[in-house]
């Protein structure tokens, strides 16, 4: 977490936007005392990040999504992997 004043504030603001932006919270002061925080939004989908996909969930062309997970769901496998090598085996059979 860092503390800027607000005169350098204003003369390197988007360097502290681009710390906020990748998580860092900022703390802006007047004259020693905290008056403000810069920090990235909360309980947002990153997805929403992009503003052309901003604009286009407030047309109502598309609808974000209801959960955000950072992991694709599981995989689940539609043959053992033992049975599809087995049918591999036996398709080089005929070769």
């Amino acid at each position: 977490m860092r503390a800027v004043g607000i005169k350098t504030l204003k003369d390197k603001l988007s360097e502290y936007v681009r710390l906020a932006a990748g998580g860092e919270t900022v703390l802006v002061t007047d004259r020693d005392k905290v008056v403000a925080e810069l920090r990235p939004p909360e309980g947002r989908s990153p997805l929403l990040a992009d503003a052309v996909l901003a604009e286009a969930v407030r047309q109502g062309w598309i609808r974000p999504p209801i959960t955000s997970t950072a992991e694709p769901p599981p995989r689940i496998p539609v043959v053992p992997f033992s049975t599809l090598m087995a049918e591999v085996e036996r398709d080089r059979e005929d070769r």
